[in-house]
């Protein structure tokens, strides 16, 4: 269990395939850790590259904080990470909240930033989505738990539930997430994002209620690349196979160029 200090904060890492030319940094989504990728998706990608999964502030086995869940404190952590294990340059892939994460890096060091990929990356400005941290509660986790379970055939555990349930109502009551994410609900309609030196691929599920957000990000960002799997939000987790393998095709195919008038090739 390598755990690192990261900005006066203890971080939980794991890195495979520490050898490889090439780093990819994976950025898990909120209320998840690290997981979401150790057991399926990088040890495909691992076969290729140097991948490094970190547990986000309050999340998995890292330390907990009250407040520092802005898009700006985000990244900045996460370049503190990359600067802790010596990486000057990684490619990286963000899910979910760990997607706006990811583009946020990009956008303020895109040097450090070599190919981006977003996974289901939701825009902060949907009422839907931040509806969600409101109406969140014991019952209302219970219903989304009893979803995932049936969206992704993994099974939840007593004690994994009541894990779940105790980071939920800690970050929910005794941090500044809700305000945090309610002050980035302007970050997609930002003129820096229309100006993103990177060709990020984005992927959402065919299915996933984040999908509009994918296609207004393709249209907004230039070069961008959409690619639907079947799924839902969950995609990562129901075809982890499929995820990886466009991963991998993304992640070692020629960077495009883009031309003066705008087109990719």
């Amino acid at each position: 269990m390598p755990i690192i200090p990261i900005n006066g904060k203890k971080v939980h890492v794991q890195e495979l395939n520490k050898g490889a030319a090439e780093t990819v940094v994976m950025v898990h989504g909120m209320f998840s850790n690290l997981s979401v990728y150790y057991f399926n998706i990088a040890p495909l990608l691992a076969l290729r590259f140097h991948v490094v999964l970190y547990d986000l502030k309050s999340h998995g086995m890292s330390e907990r904080t009250r407040d520092g869940y802005d898009l700006d404190s985000m990244s900045d952590d996460l370049r503190a990470l990359m600067d802790a294990l010596g990486l000057e340059k990684v490619h990286l892939v963000g899910y979910s909240f760990g997607a706006l994460i990811s583009l946020k890096a990009a956008l303020r060091f895109p040097g450090r930033i070599d190919r981006l990929i977003m996974i289901e990356g939701p825009d902060p400005a949907d009422d839907k989505t931040r509806g969600i941290m409101d109406e969140y509660s014991r019952e209302f986790l219970e219903h989304y738990i009893r979803n995932f379970t049936d969206a992704t055939k993994v099974q939840m555990g007593k004690r994994q539930l009541e894990r779940n349930h105790r980071m939920y109502e800690y970050l929910f009551y005794q941090t500044t997430i809700k305000q945090d994410m309610l002050a980035e609900k302007d970050f997609f309609s930002s003129d820096a994002i229309a100006g993103l030196e990177h060709h990020p691929l984005l992927i959402y599920g065919s299915r996933s209620n984040c999908l509009r957000a994918g296609y207004f990000l393709k249209e907004r960002i230039p070069g961008a690349e959409l690619e639907e799997i079947e799924g839902d939000h969950n995609v990562p987790v129901q075809a982890p196979e499929a995820v990886a393998g466009v991963l991998l095709h993304f992640l070692t195919e020629a960077v495009p160029v883009m031309e003066p008038d705008g087109n990719v090739f």
